[in-house]
């Protein structure tokens, strides 16, 4: 019999992807967890495997559709068989009885005891999570909704012929051009949908406030040039990165609240007391950030090549999750596209963000004389909630001094 290969929930409150492109077609032969899709989610993306082998009767979505959790990618049964949709069926396992743990916590951590069995709750209503917060929104009782959907799924149509609440109107028309002359229109979807949700909860979350500076590089430039020579015959490419991550630690020995997050529950500031980096890639979709984690525990040669691994896994839209989260700070270079000093927004719910311009060569005053040094500006922007322009100022001060000094960066 026809079974149905539905999106799954994949957790990390993902409701939804896009489909980048099918790796099967109708007709083929497939195996059980053969990578058959990719899908765009979370600013990655992933490869999905099947559930279950067998022929490949029905693909329903094309290149570039939006697939939510819950809908049906695609039917898979025996060869010649013919699929009627909603008559095909779902593969499900029987829940095992789960074990409620109570947890108890000690100088030596946490410990889970299991003292009973609790039987597998029932089944709910089948509904995507999108459908359940308009059902709640509604006020609209879920689970006495009769749903029209594959499978009987509830679609928000029928919450919103529960409820009270008149679906509404068709959508305007979208005119392809205006008084002054023709427009194209582009979807705001995939990763820069995702960006721009991101952005507009942390502009309206963490108020954001910026301070710039400038460090004078010129003996760090040495050093890494040095340093860039002997990391080539391993294969290793020195950027500045790494010594402005080892700057950044010892700015937050002085100053850890800008290694944080604030916890609005408890009106709490969670200082994070390990290091992990987001470093902002630009590819063709949009800026992604993946996380070097453990930032202090590692060399300037570790770091640069794991944020080179990092940056290339990212432009190739093959990267982990798990690689995109954890982070406990972020650094975007848009210098290295001739910008000099900007106001980059807090990759929320991180406190603060650096941003690197152009490093190029100025004349600066120096011990009464006119010399010319390599300068490097930087931007801060950090959640004035956590802390005040003072801090964030004397932060800039320390990574400042560490920088011009890279005796001091080799230490960290």
């Amino acid at each position: 019999m026809a079974k149905e290969f539905k999106f799954p929930d994949v957790g990390e409150g993902i409701h939804e992807g896009v489909l980048v492109k099918w790796l099967v077609k109708e007709g083929d032969k497939i195996s059980e967890h053969q990578n058959v899709a990719e899908i765009e989610t979370d600013k990655a993306v992933v490869e999905m495997p099947s559930p279950f082998g067998g022929v490949v009767l029905k693909l329903n979505f094309k290149q570039g559709d939006t697939v939510r959790v819950g809908e049906v990618l695609m039917v898979v049964g025996e060869a010649g068989e013919k699929y009627t949709p909603g008559a095909a069926k779902e593969e499900r396992k029987a829940p095992a009885p789960q074990k409620k743990e109570e947890k108890f916590f000690g100088v030596i951590g946490e410990i889970a005891v299991s003292d009973r069995v609790i039987p597998p709750a029932p089944e709910t209503v089948q509904a995507t999570p999108v459908v359940r917060a308009l059902a709640k929104q509604l006020n609209v009782d879920i689970n006495k909704v009769k749903g029209t959907g594959q499978g009987s799924r509830i679609t928000e149509e029928d919450v919103r012929q529960a409820s009270s609440v008149k679906p509404q109107a068709a959508p305007a028309i979208r005119h392809k051009y205006d008084m002054y002359g023709h427009l194209e229109r582009l979807p705001l979807k995939g990763v820069r949908k995702i960006i721009a949700e991101k952005m507009v909860e942390s502009f309206y979350t963490a108020p954001p406030v910026t301070v710039m500076d400038e460090a004078d590089v010129t003996e760090l430039s040495k050093v890494r040039e040095t340093a860039k020579a002997q990391a080539q015959k391993k294969g290793i490419h020195i950027t500045y990165m790494p010594y402005i991550m080892k700057a950044l630690l010892a700015a937050f020995k002085e100053y850890p609240n800008l290694n944080a997050s604030l916890d609005t529950q408890f009106n709490e500031i969670i200082v994070k007391l390990y290091f992990n980096f987001g470093v902002a890639v630009d590819t063709e979709e949009g800026l992604i950030v993946p996380v070097v984690k453990g930032v202090n525990t590692k060399s300037v040669e570790e770091i640069a090549k794991e944020v080179a691994e990092l940056s290339e896994k990212a432009r190739s839209r093959k990267i982990d999750l798990a690689d995109l989260r954890g982070g406990t700070f972020t650094i975007t270079n848009y210098g290295s596209i001739g910008t000099q000093f900007g106001t980059p927004i807090i990759n929320y719910p991180e406190s603060a963000i650096l941003g690197l311009g152009r490093i190029q060569e100025k004349p600066v005053v120096k011990d009464g004389k006119i010399v010319v040094r390599k300068m490097l500006p930087i931007s801060l922007t950090f959640d004035h909630r956590i802390v005040d322009g003072a801090y964030a100022a004397r932060f800039i001060t320390v990574l400042i001094k560490n920088l011009e000094n890279p005796e001091l960066l080799l230490k960290q």
